[in-house]
């Protein structure tokens, strides 16, 4: 009986250690297995969790698609007129001139009178040429501009500036189409009311009729380095001076070319330069302009044929430490080189010119002329500045050609006479803000041979309503 308790004891503590190692293990395995469970959902609700956010990034990229297309859709197709909101502006010019010559019998001996309007203005008080300006992006792919201009004279409005422009080319390219300044120079493409002085240097004034405002296309390129560099070239219908006659000519095809090129940079903080070339090309038409035979008799005359001019220019700006607000320089000149060959009419029109005894006569005209300005303003106050401009021209040489065995001489143009006029101008102005400027100008004028004219001219400019920047 004691042996069979004794072996039950030894028996039980043999077996309790296994027992307890086995109950150990199943929990073990117990608690792998519920945390394997538990993975597997973590793993589903991360999948789950993606899942969502994947379709929540397609939404939020298809609605920001569908907003870009309603954009693109609505730049180019304005709910209403007031969508565009084109900027707006409008210039005031006024001018007091003494002028100790009279100025309707204003001419620049030497040289074949324009078509325009070259006269230094006139004497007395006067409005002068006032401008409206409206620009605006017309949609993502072109802007428009229109600038009109309003005769003192006769009251008239006419469009001196109406284009559209390309606005989303890319490389550097841009296309002007309508009417626009000529890129020929460097002051012929800015307004008269940003010029540095009352009027244009004599130069301009032979050469391209005060400003070249012509009807064609332009292509220009801005190369993409840190030098400044463009190419550009227009085709224009010749409907102005030098190109001829007033209006455009009546044909199919172009009237007058121009190519030009500019380039400028910096020469350290203070200072910035550019300088340029261009080349116009015309084939004028009967050219007419009005002119006084040896006889006094006042004549019309007209030219056929080709004239090239080539203009070089260059512009130099200081200010220290590249801040123009208190003090500033700018010293601006542009050389002129006309050649002009063809075919000169004297007196196309003998019935109403019955004093001359020549009558109508036509040969050959060839001439080669120069002209250059040199000018330099400065800034020795925040709003005062003061400038002087020297002006020069030279009438070359005027070759006349044979016509029924009789000459064509310089008394039947008298104003193609040998003479060089030439010109001194200083002024001062006050621009109290950006938007006004007050002027004074005198003038030594040798236009004229032998009638030297001192000119005073005091001019107020003022700009309403928001005006882009000029050019360079």
């Amino acid at each position: 009986m004691i042996r069979n308790k004794l072996c039950a004891m030894a028996l039980a503590v043999a077996v309790a250690p296994a027992y307890a190692q086995e109950s150990e293990s199943s929990r073990m395995r117990e608690e792998l297995r519920q945390l394997q469970q538990r993975m597997q959902s973590l793993e589903k609700r991360l999948q789950e969790s993606e899942a969502k956010a994947n379709k929540a990034q397609e939404s939020a990229a298809q609605a920001e698609n569908t907003a870009a297309q309603a954009a693109s859709q609505a730049s180019s197709r304005p709910a209403s007129e007031s969508a565009m909101n084109p900027a707006v502006s409008a210039i005031l010019n006024g001018v007091y001139g003494n002028l100790k010559r009279d100025p309707n019998t204003y001419r620049l001996n030497g040289f074949v009178p324009t078509m325009g309007d070259v006269g230094p203005g006139k004497r007395g008080l006067s409005l002068g040429e006032s401008e409206l300006a409206i620009t605006s992006n017309i949609d993502h792919l072109f802007r428009g501009t229109l600038i009109t201009a309003i005769s003192p004279d006769n009251d008239t409005i006419g469009v001196e500036e109406g284009y559209i422009q390309t606005i989303g080319l890319s490389n550097g390219f841009t296309i002007k189409a309508g009417r626009f300044f000529s890129g020929v120079g460097y002051l012929n493409q800015i307004h008269a009311h940003a010029w540095d002085f009352t009027d244009a240097p004599l130069a301009n004034k032979v050469f391209l009729g005060t400003q070249l405002n012509e009807d064609g296309i332009q292509f220009k390129w801005v190369a993409p380095t840190n030098l400044y560099w463009d190419l550009g070239a227009e085709l224009g219908r010749g409907r102005a001076f030098p190109a001829g006659p007033a209006g455009g000519r009546n044909k199919n095809g172009f009237g007058s070319s121009n190519l030009f090129t500019h380039i400028g940079g910096d020469i350290g903080a203070s200072t910035a330069w550019q300088t340029g070339v261009s080349y116009l090309m015309t084939s004028p038409r009967n050219r007419i302009y009005s002119d006084a035979d040896s006889t006094g008799t006042l004549v019309t005359d007209s030219f056929s044929g080709k004239s090239r001019l080539l203009v070089l220019d260059g512009v130099l700006k200081w200010a220290p430490d590249g801040n123009p607000t208190y003090n500033n320089f700018k010293l601006q000149g542009e050389y002129f080189r006309r050649n002009e060959d063809g075919r000169l009419t004297y007196n196309t029109d003998p019935a109403s010119a019955a004093g001359s005894a020549a009558g109508t006569l036509t040969g050959s005209y060839k001439s080669r002329q120069t002209g250059w300005y040199l000018q330099g303003v400065y800034q020795f106050l925040p709003a005062w500045r003061v400038g002087y401009r020297y002006d020069r021209l030279d009438s070359g040489t005027t070759t006349l050609g044979l016509i029924d065995s009789r000459a064509l001489s310089a008394a039947d143009f008298p104003i193609l006479g040998r003479y060089n006029p030439k010109r001194n101008t200083v002024m001062v102005d006050w621009s109290p803000s950006e938007f006004s400027r007050i002027r004074l100008q005198v003038a030594r004028d040798y236009a004229r041979m032998n009638q030297p004219d001192n000119q005073i001219f005091l001019q107020y400019i003022v700009s309403l309503g928001a005006h882009g920047a000029h050019r360079f």
